[in-house]
């Protein structure tokens, strides 16, 4: 699929486009955003790095943690067949497995992790934040190469909250699930650049 700005204003899109488009998108809104170049190898590196410490985790609890590309599909009246909202985050927890099938998984993860790239960071720090927020992610984190920061967004009574921002030096903690730790030294460890 070719699509211009201008054109992508104008029409909308459900899964059911998408599925037929070569190359990797994602939806939000029906609006697609095509997500070539492929990630850096800084990206890719911390990405690597956060999988292996959330699945040893996750695994003893019967989570499953799952990284791009996978799709994950949101809409608002449980429609995914015709949802307008399809992302592929960077990692995504997930611990109601009844949600995963053949295509994805359908509604929100628990726990979602975006690695920021110069061509996806307004994306991940505005449209992806309030669709995650909007659906009901529990925990959202956003890291950041270049500061080598991690920024954890938790649920609250009016939407995400900022919980904590840990650096390189610091050990990593969710609130969402506390009895879990990572050293971030760890996470961004033989990296340059930013991402």
């Amino acid at each position: 699929m070719d699509v211009k700005p201008t054109e992508r204003q104008k029409e909308r899109y459900t899964y059911q486009d998408y599925v037929k488009w070569d190359g990797r998108w994602e939806l939000i809104n029906g609006v697609p955003y095509n997500m070539a170049p492929a990630p850096s190898f800084v990206h890719q590196s911390i990405v690597g790095e956060l999988y292996v410490a959330l699945r040893a985790f996750f695994r003893e609890k019967g989570c499953a943690v799952v990284m791009a590309p996978f799709d994950v599909r949101f809409d608002e009246q449980a429609d995914y067949e015709q949802a307008k909202h399809v992302v592929q985050p960077d990692i995504s927890v997930i611990c109601d497995q009844s949600k995963i099938g053949s295509r994805g998984c359908d509604g929100p993860p628990d726990l979602v992790v975006e690695v920021l790239s110069p061509s996806t960071a307004l994306k991940d720090r505005n449209e992806k934040y309030k669709l995650y927020e909007q659906f009901d992610v529990k925990e959202y984190w956003i890291v950041d190469p270049l500061h080598r920061t991690v920024e954890v967004y938790g649920r609250g009574e009016k939407g995400y909250e900022k919980r904590s921002v840990f650096g390189e030096g610091d050990v990593l903690v969710s609130f969402l699930f506390a009895d879990w730790t990572v050293s971030l030294a760890g996470i961004f460890q033989n990296i340059e650049g930013e991402g």
